[in-house]
């Protein structure tokens, strides 16, 4: 074999044996979660990207030709219609549960959501600490309580 021929294996190889290994990352996490809407992002993703990754290494197997040119076509398709499919079953899934704030914060005012976002980019940055009283704002803002608030991060404040 030429150079160019072994360059091509290696990386068609290490491109599958990604895609691989997304799989069964995906796998895991399809049986590890609990609530379908975790489960339903845990494939979604490892799809797309599994996909892809093992598409690619196929495409560079065959070399570039009208092949690797339809296996690309697969790929585009796929990162379309994966992500758009997902989409509507989480929608469907929020639209018919009944019992959707057991597993998830739901928000119906924007601003809440916003708020809190804001509080927890700020106590991420280096140098600025929070305290429970910024916890106790945030959730007077969001409408929970400090102790909701707590018992949602695991008992620490965030």
């Amino acid at each position: 074999m030429e150079v160019f021929d072994w360059i091509r294996l290696i990386l068609g190889c290490s491109f599958m044996i990604c895609g691989l290994v997304i799989f069964f990352t995906e796998i895991f996490g399809i049986f590890h979660f609990n609530y379908i809407l975790n489960r339903m992002h845990a494939a979604a993703m490892g799809d797309t990207l599994g996909i892809a990754s093992c598409m690619l290494g196929l495409i560079i197997f065959s070399g570039f030709n009208m092949t690797s040119l339809k296996l690309l076509l697969i790929v585009v398709f796929l990162w379309f219609a994966s992500p758009v499919s997902s989409h509507v079953l989480a929608r469907l899934e929020v639209a018919t549960n009944e019992n959707l704030e057991a597993h998830c914060t739901v928000y119906t005012d924007l601003e809440a959501l916003e708020a809190e976002l804001s509080l927890q980019a700020a106590a991420s940055e280096p140098g600025h600490p929070e305290t429970a009283a910024h916890v106790a704002v945030a959730a007077e803002n969001t409408g929970t309580s400090a102790g909701e608030e707590e018992n949602q991060n695991g008992g620490e404040t965030s």
